[in-house]
């Protein structure tokens, strides 16, 4: 599983949201549909935890905030997120590291403040990962897949009526992490776990303007 086309169908969608929103400004604002969806793009550099080093990619962002909810669940919604790490690799990483996850979860935003909305977000989901280890005196390549954790959080800028600016840090867990197999023995420090943790930047498209007070 490879996120590259799903980068792509993303990054086009988000400017064909857009050029779209442009070309209705002169509808009348009570005619005005609210849906309470937004897509995003971010470029994203992480510590992948295994080696010492960073690595690069992109990443995806879906969002969904339903508006008819109690009043002490407002703020609150859904999140898809996919993330391809594969750019950037340290001098002390394996050549073919690469770390991919697909997940999903809730995410919650602060709506208190004029053009910042802080937010939290917890998600599980499926992510795999590409490496190389020396075994037997050779050097032999792996791959390993397993369903993770992450939580994290940050904040959305508005710098245009339905663009942000997004700033999200995000910490993972991969539990049971492949064990090497010639020494049967994990990798990872701790053993038998990745962390990978980082921060993305990139863009929020709202398809309706967010209520950001």
């Amino acid at each position: 599983m490879r996120l590259k086309p799903f980068l792509g169908l993303a990054l086009v969608l988000l400017f064909s949201c857009a050029a779209n929103r442009v070309n209705a400004q002169t509808e009348p604002a009570a005619t005005e549909k609210r849906t309470p969806f937004a897509v995003g793009v971010g470029f994203s550099g992480y510590n992948p935890d295994y080696g010492h080093g960073h690595l690069l990619g992109g990443t995806v962002w879906m969002d969904y905030y339903p508006s008819r909810v109690p009043s002490f669940l407002q703020g609150i919604g859904v999140e898809i997120e996919g993330r391809d790490l594969n750019y950037g690799r340290s001098s002390t990483q394996p050549t073919n590291l690469r770390e991919d996850v697909v997940q999903g979860g809730v995410i919650y935003s602060w709506r208190h403040f004029r053009k910042i909305r802080p937010y939290g977000k917890f998600s599980e989901g499926y992510g795999n990962t590409d490496y190389s280890a020396v075994s037997g005196g050779r050097l032999g390549y792996f791959h390993d897949s397993r369903t993770i954790f992450s939580g994290g959080g940050g904040f959305e800028y508005r710098a245009f009526q339905y663009v942000s600016v997004r700033v999200d840090y995000e910490y993972q867990s991969w539990p049971n992490f492949f064990k090497h197999p010639a020494t049967q023995t994990h990798p990872a420090r701790p053993a038998g776990r990745l962390n990978p943790q980082g921060f993305t930047v990139g863009a929020v498209y709202h398809f309706s303007r967010p209520r950001f007070h």
